[in-house]
């Protein structure tokens, strides 16, 4: 698997296809790597397509990532990390291999990768597909700081040096925010990309949340009904000619 060197670790990644290329960000939360597009071996299937497979196919180079400090990816962890850092690792990645510009598609925290890249990065992401975004569920606060706590003992585990204040800090940076964690309602309102929605509905991808950037993002298509084998098919053509509608001529 090709490595990226980082200034404090490593990012593995993997590039699919031949055209014009897909950022892709897996679900997971903070555990988000490649694995997690295909269904596992002998497991349930997946309710999403498998976007590794399906955008090479359909005419797209696919740039998937472990992202740092989860699967084959390691880095530091620092006080000051939070979501600069990973939009950091993107453009790192997507200047290494020579991309100027560049969609992004991402799941669970994947969503707000890419609000994140497109804040830092505005006139490079040509578009975003937001599916099943992460929130601030208003009924369930605690979810994500929560979550972060019991990732950092899994850190602490495989590698007992790690600072736990600068874990906490860390898990701070990336939590101890409103709405989708990574931008604010303003940014989102004047989002300067198109955007494809296809909403979450669970305690860490919040019905509420899919309603708000619904509502705010400026001219945002909106997939429903888009998890599950039923509609399946309907996702992956939705987003293929969204991605296809707005890859740049020439």
């Amino acid at each position: 698997m090709p490595v990226l060197k980082r200034p404090d670790g490593v990012i593995h990644y993997q590039v699919h296809g031949d055209g014009f290329p897909v950022l892709l960000f897996a679900p997971g939360g903070l555990r988000s790597r490649m694995e997690m597009w295909p269904a596992p071996a002998g497991g349930p299937p997946r309710p999403w397509v498998d976007w590794i497979k399906a955008l090479p196919e359909a005419g797209f180079t696919v740039v998937a990532l472990d992202q740092r400090n989860a699967g084959a990816s390691r880095t530091a962890i620092e006080a000051d990390h939070g979501w600069h850092t990973y939009a950091a690792d993107h453009m790192a990645l997507m200047d290494h291999l020579g991309f100027d510009r560049f969609h992004v598609l991402g799941g669970c925290i994947g969503g707000s990768f890419c609000l994140k890249a497109v804040e830092t990065a505005p006139t490079r992401v040509t578009s975003a597909v937001l599916q099943n975004p992460i929130g601030l569920h208003p009924e369930h606060p605690d979810y994500f700081p929560n979550s972060h706590a019991e990732w950092s003992k899994e850190q602490r585990a495989a590698r007992p040096q790690l600072n736990e204040a600068a874990l906490a800090a860390f898990g701070r940076n990336m939590w101890d925010h409103e709405f989708v964690f990574c931008v604010d309602r303003e940014f989102v309102r004047n989002c300067p990309v198109p955007t494809l929605l296809l909403p979450g509905t669970d305690i860490p991808h919040p019905a509420a949340t899919s309603a708000e950037l619904a509502a705010l993002l400026p001219g945002v298509e909106v997939l429903t009904d888009w998890r599950g084998p039923d509609y399946l098919e309907e996702q992956h053509d939705q987003v293929v000619a969204f991605l296809k509608g707005h890859t740049p001529l020439g």
